[in-house]
């Protein structure tokens, strides 16, 4: 039996949350168009769970290198001496798309993975802040004039 090959269209791209530059680049890479498999592929590598595409411009502005750094940006937690022999270790984790598709288990496994990291620089979690509540919690603050 003799599969069909479906065709690669613009509604495609988008549904795979794919930009016109990345499926470019898509092209580039394989020298030829993508298959729909080869698609789904690129998408799952490239989407914000994996790449953290949206985060990633953002991350990139802030301080990595100083004095204090003891461990700077990498696969686990950044570490920062306060002096004395001590230092904090603070880590963040991206699970915007797990936590959108099932927000409570989608969180635990962002926790999970923040604290896994603090945990691999040697240090031990003492607080976990849930951005989503936070900016919820700052927000009705705001909107009652306190």
């Amino acid at each position: 039996m003799k599969s069909q090959v479906q065709t690669i269209t613009k509604d495609l791209i988008v549904q795979h949350n794919l930009t016109d530059d990345e499926y470019k680049k898509i092209v580039e890479i394989l020298g030829r168009e993508p298959n729909l498999t080869e698609l789904g592929m690129f998408s799952v590598m490239w989407s914000e769970h994996c790449s953290y595409k949206s985060s990633k411009p953002l991350l990139g502005t802030l301080p990595t290198a100083g004095e204090a750094v003891v461990a700077g940006p990498g696969e686990n937690a950044g570490v920062i001496s306060i002096g004395d022999g001590l230092a904090v270790a603070f880590k963040i984790e991206s699970h915007n798309h797990p936590s959108f598709i099932e927000p409570y288990q989608g969180a635990a496994t962002g926790v999970g993975g923040i604290i896994r990291d603090i945990f691999t620089m040697g240090a031990r979690p003492i607080a976990v802040l849930d951005r989503a509540w936070a900016t919820m919690s700052l927000t009705s603050r705001i909107s009652v004039g306190t």
